[in-house]
């Protein structure tokens, strides 16, 4: 799927546990699999729809700053005995386009787990067909 930008999604319509909500997009906006950046007051999102779960993660990566949901949606190889080389954990991983780190698309973690490095996440909501997120 094609990256999709939407300008901005600066429009806050409640609060929720004393957080702000903004609506980001509409559920059809981002089918299975899918993702789209957004702006949420003057930040980046990355807003992904997988496994049929919601994510919103800010699109700046720990390591040097690169634009990390722009990244490939992937899989990685997964421990294996020498010279097999095993593949999983497909539509889970977000690679970062600058240098290649790896995160967990569902916690934000950085597959190499003793560098302690995470992407900054946000609660999303799914109210009546729309995409909210809490800052």
């Amino acid at each position: 799927m094609a990256l999709e930008k939407q300008q901005s999604a600066n429009l806050s319509t409640g609060r929720a546990a004393g957080k702000t909500r903004y609506r980001v997009c509409s559920v059809q906006d981002v089918p299975e699999g899918g993702r789209l950046i957004v702006t949420v007051k003057n930040m980046e999102l990355g807003i992904f729809h997988t496994g049929g779960q919601w994510y919103a993660w800010r699109n700046i990566c720990p390591h040097a700053a690169a634009p990390v949901c722009e990244g490939v949606v992937c899989g990685t190889r997964l421990p294996s005995m020498v010279y097999e080389y095993e593949y999983g954990r497909d539509r889970e991983v977000l690679r970062c386009p600058w240098h290649g780190w790896e995160f967990d698309l569902l916690t934000g973690k950085h597959l190499a787990d003793e560098s302690g490095m995470k992407l900054r996440g946000f609660e999303v909501e799914i109210d009546g067909g729309e995409v909210y997120v809490l800052t």
